[in-house]
C-alpha cells in the first residue's frame, strides 16, 4: 500500500508560515538532493485548495530542469470542498466530503509513495481518518517568535520516530509515524 508523507519547513520555535522569508538562508545542494529524492519515490501529490492555488499559480511556468519537470508531470489531487475544477496539469479534485473514501482508494492503487507540502487542515484530517504515514519535519535553526504553529490547537497524536538527518547548514529532517490505536 502506497504511503502519504506531508513534508514541512518549520522554524525552531515551530511556526511555518511564510517560509520564503526564512528558509532560504538555509537551501544547500544538500536539502536540495534530498528534497529531489523526496520527490522523484513518489508518483502523487496530495494538496488542500490553498496549497494547489500557490503551487497552481508557480509551477506550471517552470520548466526544463528534473525537479520542475517532475512535478509538474506527476499526478496530483486536490482535496477541496470549494473548487469544481483544477486546471494544472494531471490534477484530480476530491471533494472535502469524501476525504477518507478517496484518499484510501487512492492509496490502495499500485504506484510510488504519495507527498504532500505543509501541514493545515488536510493532514488533520488524514491523521483522524488513520490515513497519514509519516511527518517529514524540516526544522530551520531560525527562530521567529510568531506566526502559523506546526499544529493547531487540540491535534494530538503520539508518534514513532523513524529517524533524523542533520544536513551541515543547521536544517534538521525530523521523521515520525502517527501510531493510530484501534
Amino acid at each position: 500500500m502506497r504511503k502519504i508523507i506531508a513534508s514541512t519547513y518549520a522554524t525552531l520555535d515551530g511556526y511555518i508560515d511564510n517560509p520564503h522569508l526564512w528558509s532560504l538562508d538555509y537551501w544547500s545542494d544538500e536539502a536540495a538532493r534530498f528534497a529531489k529524492d523526496q520527490l522523484f519515490s513518489c508518483d502523487g501529490l496530495l494538496m488542500g485548495r490553498v496549497t494547489y492555488e500557490g503551487f497552481a499559480a508557480s509551477w506550471p511556468e517552470r520548466t526544463g530542469d528534473p525537479f520542475s519537470d517532475r512535478i509538474n508531470s506527476m499526478s496530483k489531487y486536490v482535496v477541496t470542498s470549494t473548487l469544481e475544477k483544477a486546471d494544472w496539469n494531471n490534477t484530480t479534485v476530491i471533494p472535502g466530503d469524501d476525504l477518507v473514501k478517496r484518499v484510501t482508494e487512492l492509496k490502495e492503487q499500485p504506484g510510488q509513495d504519495i507527498l504532500m507540502y505543509g501541514i493545515g487542515n488536510l493532514t488533520d484530517g488524514l491523521m483522524a481518518g488513520g490515513l497519514l504515514d509519516e511527518y517529514r519535519i524540516w526544522v530551520h535553526p531560525e527562530i521567529r517568535g510568531e506566526g502559523q504553529p506546526l499544529f493547531r490547537e487540540g491535534v494530538k497524536a503520539k508518534l514513532k520516530h523513524l529517524g533524523t538527518r542533520t544536513f551541515e547548514s543547521g536544517v534538521v529532517i525530523l521523521s515520525y509515524q502517527p501510531i493510530y490505536e484501534g
